[in-house]
Parts: structure tokens; sequence; C-alpha cells
């Protein structure tokens, strides 16, 4: 992956000699209101603007009406390339063929656009995200009662996850070790929905439910708070992704058992490597191909990380994402790592 930043850093640095005017970049996102995309956002529109380029960001906050009409903004204000994490997938892949109407390439970033001649999509392997979570739980326990808790099913990742888990859970599953006791999905992610699912699950179950196959920290961090209702936070395990401080924060205190760490820095900074790329019209190799039920679509796609207690320190802290004393905060501080 460092070579493709390489290839990525040499083609742009050739390329700013050649082309002298600035280049303009939509970026169309779902919201703003997850710790997480606020990341995503920040590094992106640094990265671009020292490469020269200027950015435009619009939130949808989960409305697809109002992200296609932002989009379509996007494009009638000039952009050179459009970059799109959507709301859904399905209904953003319909502004693809006015951008290429218009001469404007379209990058789906880390949520694939589902359905349309995309050209080109960047975000990690979410499939291995999904086995990285499952592979986790089974290592800490391999049979017993596991609840199923989904993403949203408007976004085409939390199905991702979701082939991920199966592919490690239904060999267990065939024998009988595991047994699932629900499956559900929580409707954009929101913890909210998620404490609400796993509340109905705890009752139906009478609490006797092993493992919550999370697929991310917001649903996670619902799903505890229903779990520490019934005095069972730190009793049953639970996985996540994204690294959210308050997972980080969960997981040294001992209330969630793991997350999956997006180096949300490689993403961000490699999406505006390639928009600019893309937009001075400069041929970029991919390392992966993804069927958006259309065509095969050239794919950047970085490896994601495991990440516990164990080596929190060593991962997130030591990459900057988080700091230590935040991550920390409410553990004794002879505990913390050296």
């Amino acid at each position: 992956m460092k070579k493709l930043v390489l290839i990525f850093i040499i083609c742009l640095m050739v390329s700013v000699f050649m082309f002298a005017e600035e280049i303009l970049i939509g970026f169309s996102m779902d919201n703003l209101r997850l710790e997480r995309w606020q990341h995503d956002r920040d590094i992106f529109v640094e990265t671009a603007e020292r490469l020269g380029a200027k950015v435009l960001v619009q939130s949808a906050n989960g409305d697809d009406a109002v992200q296609l009409s932002q989009a379509e903004n996007l494009i009638a204000q000039g952009v050179d390339v459009l970059v799109i994490l959507p709301h859904n997938g399905k209904v953003m892949g319909s502004i693809v063929e006015e951008a290429h109407a218009n001469g404007i390439p379209v990058i789906a970033y880390d949520r694939l656009l589902m359905d349309c001649d995309l050209d080109w999509y960047i975000s990690f392997d979410n499939v291995r995200v999904g086995e990285l979570q499952a592979e986790y739980l089974i290592s800490k326990k391999d049979s017993g009662r596991f609840f199923l808790l989904g993403g949203s099913p408007t976004d085409n990742n939390a199905f991702l996850f979701r082939e991920g888990q199966m592919n490690i859970l239904q060999p267990y599953i065939d024998s009988g070790a595991v047994e699932v006791v629900g499956d559900q999905w929580a409707k954009d992610w929101l913890p909210q929905e998620a404490m609400n699912i796993v509340e109905n699950a705890l009752t139906a179950n009478n609490n006797e439910i092993d493992v919550i196959v999370a697929s991310n920290d917001s649903t996670s961090g619902g799903a505890i708070e229903a779990l520490a209702d019934q005095g069972l936070a730190g009793k049953v395990f639970i996985s996540g992704q994204d690294a959210d401080l308050a997972a980080c924060q969960r997981i040294v205190e001992g209330t969630q058992s793991m997350t999956i760490y997006k180096p949300i820095k490689d993403l961000a900074t490699q999406a505006a490597f390639l928009a600019i790329a893309s937009a001075k019209g400069i041929f970029m190799r991919p390392n992966g191909y993804v069927d958006n039920d259309l065509i095969d679509v050239p794919s950047i796609l970085l490896t994601p990380i495991q990440v516990d207690a164990v080596n929190m320190y060593e991962t997130v802290i030591m990459d900057g994402f988080h700091g230590l004393e935040e991550v920390y905060k409410n553990v004794p501080k002879e505990q913390w790592p050296e």
C-alpha cells in the first residue's frame, strides 16, 4: 500500500507542473453526525488543499432526496470530480449518469454506489472487516447463543460486513455449536435503534445471550447501553468497528470486546490523491474490482486492523488516531500502558 501511495504522489507532483488551474472537488457526504465521518472530512479536505485543490463539502443528514439535490448542485457549480459517501448506494447511483454527461468522474467513498457506471471505489476490504469481527468473537466464545446486530439496510457495506461475519460463523452454526437467537438491522447505524433492538432481544431471550455480533461502534454502543441496564455490560462479548473514541474507551474499560481500526488517514488521504488524479485524467492502477450489480468497479481496497485492549496502544494510539489520555481517562492511571 505504501508503494501505491508513492505512485499517487509522484503522479500528482508531475501533474502540478503540467497544469496550473485549481482543481475543484465536490464531496457529497451522507452525514456528519458520527465522529467517524468528521475525521474523514477533515483529513480529505486538508490533503486536497495541501495539493492545491479546493473542496466543496455538503452533508445530507441521512436524507436521500437532500443528498441527490446537493450532488446536482455540486455538478452545477462545475466541480472537476465528484466524491460521494452515499446514504443509500442504490439511490445515489443515479447521479453518476448526470455527472458523466457533464464530463465529471465519480468516486464512491467507503460505500459503494450501485447499478451505475462508477469510475472508482475506495474503501477498506469490507468483507474482511466482517471476518475479523467474527474471528475475534469466535476466539473468545466458540459456542453459545449469538445475536446478529446488522447495520443500516440502506448501506451496501452492512451486507458486506455480514457476508464476512457469516464466512466465519456459518461452520459453527452448521455444527450446532453456535445458535443464532436473533438477527436485526439498525436503521442508519443509530445507537438508539441498536439499543431498542437489543433491549427487545434480551427480553425475548430471558437475557440469555452470550455474544452480540455488532457491525460498528455506534450500534455496539447502543447495545452496551441495553446490556448495562440488565447488569450484563462486560459479560457479553460484543464487536464493533471504526475505533470511535467512545468505543476505544469502552474496550479498555472492559464493556466492549473489540473494534476494527481502519486507518482513516490512509483512506481519506488516498481518496484525495485519487480525486485529483481523476480530475486531471491521470491513469491509476486499481488493486481490486468490486461488483456494483452493473460493472466490476476499479477499486482501491485498504486493509483493516483488529483491535482490543491488548493492542490498543500500538495501533490506535501510536498512530495518533486518539490520544492516550483520551482513551484511558476512565481507567486508573496505574493501569495505563507505559
